[in-house]
């Protein structure tokens, strides 16, 4: 399978949205609505308590659920306020909400408390940079000047009429959730489903075909290459594996270099791992804390390796924190849990993985 593909079908009874370049499988989404609230839903929300020793307040959103914003500050018992699904809940705990509202669509986003317009620094033509401004500047006028907008790399091949429309209608939806914080809790704008997901943020670049058809994922063999990564091993360069293993504190992985077992081979196989680790990483949708006892190599090799890491997750488009290596020669990082994991995605399902 060559080229570029987005899929959407049923698979273990949920509607899944899988993204496919040249045979492997880049981003996975998946529909668990009435689970969990979705990442980007917008709710107006109750200020309930401050988390003591932790910066933050609990907020009740609808139906008696918890959301908790961290680091904030000078909000009081009761007021209301606009709060955006930052990530995935952990079971039992708060959801984990933001102040800093986004609209998105497949062209721009709309950032309410962040002033100013902006192109994508991906779209390096100055003339299409030009065009666009002027377009983004009639579709903005007269709106708040707290009001953002920042303009979409999936924008660059599109019709200057589709591109005002686009922005009028987040323009317009973000002004009218602004204007409602009046009232109890409620769900004001939806978080983006499977097929949205895939629509949105898989544009750019530009796909070679989509396919949104039952059978979809079993013709490109999508099932086999999920069921792949519902398995713990990882195949890597040279006859090497690692070893993705989740647990309640933390995210094993354990990288090993097969019979070869050479400092040149660690070295191979370490290098495959931190290339492949963000996606396996986004896939299985695992985050938190997580420590890789990678291969044996020698020290002076760290500082390649460092740089791979940091090249890897910075494409990666995920926020992480890449704390470096332990005083026993582990690496640790920390990255945010920005979707459910996939075994507790597909468990749920009518049919779905044990």
């Amino acid at each position: 399978m060559k080229g570029r593909v987005i899929a959407i079908d049923s698979y273990r009874g949920r509607t899944v949205a899988a993204l496919v370049e040249d045979g492997q499988l880049l981003d996975l989404a998946i529909d668990t609505e009435g689970e969990a609230p979705l990442p980007g839903a917008i709710f107006r929300a109750v200020v309930n308590r401050p988390m003591k020793g932790q910066g933050g307040v609990f907020v009740t959103l609808p139906g008696g659920q918890n959301g908790f914003l961290r680091q904030v500050s000078g909000l009081a018992p009761g007021q209301r306020v606009l709060v955006q699904v930052a990530g995935h809940a952990e079971p039992g705990k708060a959801v984990p909400v933001t102040l800093r509202l986004l609209f998105k669509s497949r062209y721009a986003i709309v950032s309410p408390g962040a002033p100013g317009q902006n192109i994508s620094r991906r779209i390096r033509d100055e003339d299409t940079r030009a065009q666009m401004a002027e377009v983004a500047k009639a579709a903005m006028a007269g709106a708040d000047e707290g009001l953002g907008l920042v303009v979409r790399s999936a924008a660059e091949a599109v019709e200057a009429a589709d591109l005002a429309e686009d922005i009028a209608q987040m323009r317009t939806l973000a002004e009218a959730v602004l204007a409602d914080l009046d009232g109890p809790p409620e769900l004001l704008v939806e978080g983006a489903g499977a097929e949205e997901t895939a629509w949105r943020d898989w544009a750019d670049p530009p796909v070679d075909e989509f396919r949104a058809r039952p059978g979809a994922i079993a013709e490109l063999g999508v099932d086999d290459l999920i069921d792949a990564v519902l398995a713990p091993r990882v195949a890597l360069p040279g006859g090497g594996h690692m070893m993705i293993e989740p647990t309640r504190a933390l995210v094993a992985v354990d990288v090993n270099t097969g019979p070869d077992t050479s400092p040149a081979a660690g070295l191979k196989a370490n290098i495959g791992a931190a290339r492949d680790l963000p996606r396996q990483l986004r896939l299985r949708g695992l985050g938190g804390q997580v420590v890789v006892d990678f291969a044996p190599m020698s020290k002076k090799d760290r500082a390649t390796l460092d740089q791979v890491l940091r090249a890897a997750f910075k494409a990666a488009g995920t926020e992480v924190s890449l704390a470096g290596w332990t005083p026993l020669g582990n690496f640790e990082l920390q990255r945010k849990r920005d979707r459910m994991p996939l075994t507790e995605a597909l468990s749920g399902a009518p049919g779905g993985a044990a």
